[in-house]
């Protein structure tokens, strides 16, 4: 079963036991952004759909109902393949 965005976003912040402003506060948003995110109203950036990934600890393919698995599986990659994910998330993160 593929959920979208707002599913997945309220139900990764009610595990985390987290009120609407507390997550906002934890990305750099505004409760009401928070609230339009999880009620279909409104899409959040590029760089919101990471933070939100960073603070859950999965993959943004996971928040958007790509994946149904919550993190990026890295088995089978070389260490130069590794090391290249994790340069490219570094830069991405911040």
């Amino acid at each position: 079963m593929i959920l979208d965005l707002s599913v997945r976003l309220k139900e990764l912040r009610l595990e985390k036991r987290l009120r609407q402003d507390q997550l906002a506060a934890l990305v750099g948003l505004e409760k009401s952004s928070i609230s339009m995110y999880e009620n279909d109203m409104r899409q959040p950036s590029y760089e919101t759909l990471v933070r939100f990934a960073d603070v859950f600890n999965v993959s943004v393919d996971y928040l958007l109902g790509r994946r149904n698995d919550r993190q990026l599986d890295l088995s089978g990659l070389t260490a130069a393949d590794y090391s290249a994910v994790a340069q490219i998330l570094e830069h991405i993160s911040y």
